[in-house]
């Protein structure tokens, strides 16, 4: 097994993960298998009950693994399958160094930092390296591990002493360290300044760890890492031609295709991140240009319009100037008016209409009050005394303990409408799996009084009583999921429902639909400067947050980060 480790120095975000996912694609690229590894120094045992604008995203593996945000790059840009295992943090090494002392597993000696957690960390890395993420039989060629933090951080000092020690275990040419650091340019002398970055690789070289390749954009950044780890005569030459192919038809996007994200942690854009994926590998496969509008559901209320009339315009005017509209997941009660309401606004002016976990529950609560008149319409969550609960909580769910306790990973959802739009979608298939994190589901005491309304659940768990899909068949594009499937879509294999979304938005979907769930290739749609552009509306007015990026699609002049 070959280990390549990136660590970063200087100042936090510089872009460890894009990195080292960057570095499992060339390294796959050029006919070698790859694992990920991502370690995070917090003393949280997994980011499931971390706040969104605490720490971006919680994404969700198959294996119900509440994990960083990294992992569903990986799992993106690479195209595999992680576990729980595969994101390493304190809490968990510390809890396992516990276990085994509470055990006796230690013979009554004194446990240490060194060497019992130092040992556990190297062991952990070891083990989880050799599980098989791509579908085949056996362990990967090269594992890619991700140190989370920046070289100095005090947390992080256990992880370093025991990488150190793991480097010289597995011998230089099986250990490749890549260090990404900042190369400030100073405007007043106007040149780039490499002091910072000395004095990063000085404290990484006091610490036991000499880095192999400073990362710096170059085109032979592949052939350094091959030569560090002895693989220059058993790799070939990296494999592009999809990823630049998609990048051309990036480029090349003209038609835009514009949809209203109505959510709650607008303020952070990496709460929505594999969303946000999930939204441009859909619109590349339908050869339309993204733009996002970021709509903060709170302020589409009436207590907006209230307190602050000109936000309140400036969002309903984002969300009216929209070609669909997206509700994601969340917890909370706050601005759960406003999802409603665009809920309503979606399915009553016949605007393609995506709801994503509590987005499909608020889309139950709003049709129940406004079409079978049970104006008092709620979720226990929102209203543990509301007389007509139409989403509760789940009987297996836990009350009193937060995390690990939601229903997560991987279900099979079976349809049990095969015409169904989102059956089409999927490929005219029995049945997907998709990840799920949820603690609420739908009242199967009231599905006979929606559905007799005209709503149709297409698709339920295997008990046939937990909901999983809803559609309104009167509808153009109207669809609810219990589950997340923004956590499998791929930029060469774009989410089904998401890809339905924009193809709806954009006036394709029978196409779509007509072809199985898949967009010919064939379509053309110009020459543009291909910039995706996500606004936020707020503060009464449309904000412009980034031209040419995307919440992680880099464009630097070479290339976009799917």
């Amino acid at each position: 097994m070959k280990y390549v480790l990136v660590t970063g120095g200087v100042v936090s975000g510089l872009g460890k993960g894009v990195t080292a996912s960057s570095i499992g694609l060339l390294l796959k690229a050029c006919g070698l298998r790859v694992t990920s590894i991502k370690i995070d120094p917090y003393l949280n045992t997994d980011a499931g009950t971390m706040s969104p604008f605490e720490h971006g995203e919680v994404f969700v593996l198959d294996d119900g693994g509440e994990v960083d945000l990294d992992l569903g790059n990986y799992e993106r840009f690479l195209d595999i399958k992680l576990t729980r295992d595969n994101n390493i943090t304190t809490g968990k090494i510390y809890q396992y160094v516990f276990d085994k002392e509470r055990r006796g597993d230690y013979l009554g000696k004194t446990v240490q930092v060194v060497p019992h957690i130092t040992d556990a960390i190297q062991e952990w890395i070891e083990r989880v390296a050799k599980i098989p993420v791509d579908g085949q039989e056996g362990p990967a060629d090269v594992c890619v591990i991700e140190l989370g933090g920046t070289i100095g951080d005090i947390e992080s000092m256990p992880f370093i002493e025991a990488l150190g020690q793991f480097s010289y275990r597995v011998g230089p040419g099986n250990f490749c360290l890549i260090h990404v650091s900042l190369v400030p340019v100073l405007n007043v002398v106007g040149e780039q300044k490499t002091k910072p970055t000395q004095h990063s690789v000085r404290g990484l070289r006091g610490l036991g760890l000499t880095p192999n390749i400073l990362a710096c954009r170059s085109t032979k950044a592949h052939e350094a890492i091959l030569k560090g780890l002895n693989l220059l005569g058993v790799a070939r030459e990296p494999e592009l031609k999809e990823w630049t192919a998609r990048t051309k038809v990036f480029d090349e996007l003209h038609d835009p295709v514009t949809i209203a994200m109505v959510g709650k942690y607008t303020g952070l854009s990496d709460s929505y991140l594999s969303v946000l994926k999930a939204l441009l590998h859909a619109s590349v496969a339908c050869h339309r240009k993204l733009i996002v509008k970021w709509v903060a559901a709170s302020e589409l209320e009436d207590i907006a319009a209230e307190e602050a009339p000109d936000v309140y315009k400036a969002a309903w005017d984002c969300l009216k100037g929209a070609d669909g509209v997206l509700v994601p997941g969340g917890f909370g009660d706050r601005g759960v008016q406003g999802k409603i309401l665009a809920a309503k606004y979606a399915r009553e002016k016949n605007v393609p209409f995506l709801g994503i976990c509590l987005g499909m529950q608020i889309a139950v609560i709003e049709f129940a009050r406004s079409v079978l008149g049970l104006h008092d319409a709620n979720s226990t969550e929102f209203d543990p005394e509301t007389t007509n609960p139409c989403v509760i909580f789940m009987p297996e769910g836990s009350k009193t303990h937060m995390g690990g306790t939601m229903r997560l990973g991987s279900r099979r959802t079976y349809f049990n409408v095969t015409a169904c739009t989102s059956a089409k979608l999927y490929g005219n298939v029995n049945f997907v799996d998709e990840r799920h994190r949820h603690r609420y589901e739908v009242n199967p005491n009231i599905i006979s009084h929606l559905e007799n309304a005209g709503l149709s659940f297409v698709g339920r768990d295997e008990t046939g009583q937990r909901m999983e899909i809803v559609e309104l068949p009167s509808h153009p594009f109207f669809v609810g999921v219990q589950f997340h499937p923004e956590f499998k879509s791929r930029p060469g294999k774009p989410s089904a429902l998401f890809l339905g979304l924009i193809a709806a938005a954009c006036g394709r979907l029978e196409t779509v639909l007509l072809d199985n769930g898949h967009v010919k290739r064939s379509v053309s749609n110009g020459m543009s400067n291909g910039h995706t552009m996500v606004r936020m509306c707020k503060n009464g007015g449309t904000m412009k947050l980034a031209n040419g990026s995307i919440n992680g699609v880099y464009r630097n002049g070479n290339g976009v980060h799917f």
